[in-house]
């Protein structure tokens, strides 16, 4: 990504334009659409097994590891935001020790991860509450796709970088690498070999590994030895100071959206397989919202990241209004499709005549997530590129607490639908409180340079 560039108050200033954004936010759209598309193929490869309780164990299964390794999500953010913003200075030196104190960060926790892998399965288990069938199914899963958990945060950490650094294309090609080699996998196993569950566990894991050496490979070669850090700056206190407090504050913010979806799904499981099942071919539509419209949000990131570290105003409210556009442009589109095309995907995900007819009841409120949570998304985006995590961190527990009032309100009177709705409300609620706080904090950020 290129754009024009010239010295103005003390900064390096730069114009964001429509291209600008889009330049980022296309690539890593097609990139994330791979992964809901891995979803659905996982989701279809056991729905046609025509067994709800497979279905429902992969449903908990992933559900577990959005809940560890999401959890985790930290690594991606913190990188893409401190290396836009060394983006922004136009200092290669503090790229590459964003980028190494991040990989070893995340190969460290994924050892850390499989370590306590059999602990985190009994104590999963006992959270979601599934009946024997279900329980044996979501441990097939889990003790296989675990093996892949230092490649699946390496992935995060370099991820981060190459958007951090506007690289889209990067992103892309790594996404399709990882989840290209995934749905491959679990069809070839799944079906064709009939390993059911386990087919698509293996092909995740195989798909994280190979992706994590690419990335590797292509971040490492595009690095300068003029640039390198040593290995005392790497470790300095300061920047693992900064590191430390902006990773704890995503955590916590990412612990608690992560298991706001975790509490969705308990919640499901109390109505029974079918409609846990029901619930888990809907997701897919929610996560295949959410990964378009972060995309856009990847763009959000680097432009804001970048405007701060200039420390270039203009450029970050330019940033602001066009990702705004896009995101609410697209949301609106996505809903409607969902809305037009729902019941055709649904038949295509599974074969239970049961599972179809419960999916399509509930339909509307997974169609509408897009628009309920586009600002949600593109907040998320501005505040993660500007290091704001605290903000970030607050307005995510005081959304938490709305969601918590929704579904003590809406479900004991509406069941289902009720849980449909304080999943919308907990998105619009993000959104809100996040954009009465942006203004004041990009005052408080840009004002000593103007």
């Amino acid at each position: 990504m290129e754009a024009s560039v010239h010295k103005s108050g003390g900064g390096l200033a730069f114009e964001v334009t429509h291209r600008m954004v889009l330049s980022i936010a296309i690539p890593m759209t097609l990139g994330f659409i791979t992964t809901p598309l891995l979803g659905l193929v996982g989701t279809g490869v056991v729905g046609h097994m025509g067994d709800p309780d497979a279905l429902a164990g992969l449903a908990i299964g992933a559900m577990l590891f959005d809940l560890i390794l999401g959890s985790f999500n930290f690594l991606r953010a913190s990188t893409t935001g401190l290396t836009a913003q060394a983006y922004g200075r136009r200092d290669r030196h503090a790229e590459q020790g964003v980028f190494w104190r991040a990989i070893i960060s995340a190969l460290g926790c994924g050892v850390a991860l499989l370590c306590l892998s059999p602990l985190l399965l009994a104590a999963g288990l006992t959270l979601m509450g599934p009946e024997n069938a279900v329980a044996q199914a979501t441990s097939t899963y889990f003790s296989i796709r675990i093996l892949a958990g230092p490649a699946a945060l390496a992935n995060y950490a370099i991820l981060g970088f190459v958007l951090g650094r506007g690289q889209g294309s990067v992103g892309l090609l790594l996404q399709t690498i990882i989840n290209g080699i995934n749905i491959v996998l679990a069809i070839a196993l799944g079906l064709w070999l009939d390993w059911g569950i386990s087919g698509v566990a293996w092909a995740t894991t195989v798909g994280e590994t190979i992706g994590a050496l690419a990335g590797l490979f292509i971040v490492l070669k595009s690095f300068d030895r003029a640039d390198r850090p040593t290995r005392g700056e790497v470790f300095a206190r300061k920047p693992l100071a900064e590191l430390f407090t902006l990773n704890r504050d995503i955590l916590i913010r990412t612990f608690v959206l992560l298991g706001a979806f975790a509490l969705m799904t308990r919640i499901g499981t109390g109505f029974g397989a079918v409609t846990l099942a029901a619930n888990a071919v809907l997701m897919n539509f929610l996560m295949l919202s959410s990964f378009y419209l972060d995309g856009l949000a990847n763009a959000a990131e680097q432009i804001t990241g970048r405007a701060v570290g200039a420390r270039y105003r203009p450029a970050f409210d330019r940033g602001l209004k066009l990702t705004t556009i896009w995101s609410f442009g697209l949301a609106g589109i996505i809903s409607l499709f969902f809305l037009v095309a729902g019941e055709r995907l649904i038949a295509a995900l599974t074969t239970s005549s049961d599972v179809r007819e419960a999916a399509g009841l509930y339909l509307p409120w997974a169609a509408i997530t897009g628009l309920t949570g586009a600002l949600a998304f593109l907040m998320d985006g501005v505040f993660i590129g500007a290091t704001w995590s605290s903000d970030m961190r607050n307005r995510m527990l005081m959304s938490f607490v709305v969601y918590l009032a929704a579904l003590a309100i809406f479900v004991p009177f509406f069941a289902n639908h009720g849980l449909w709705l304080a999943i919308n409300l907990f998105l619009i609620s993000r959104g809100v409180f996040l954009v009465l706080r942006v203004r004041q904090r990009a005052d408080q950020t840009f004002r000593p340079a103007q």
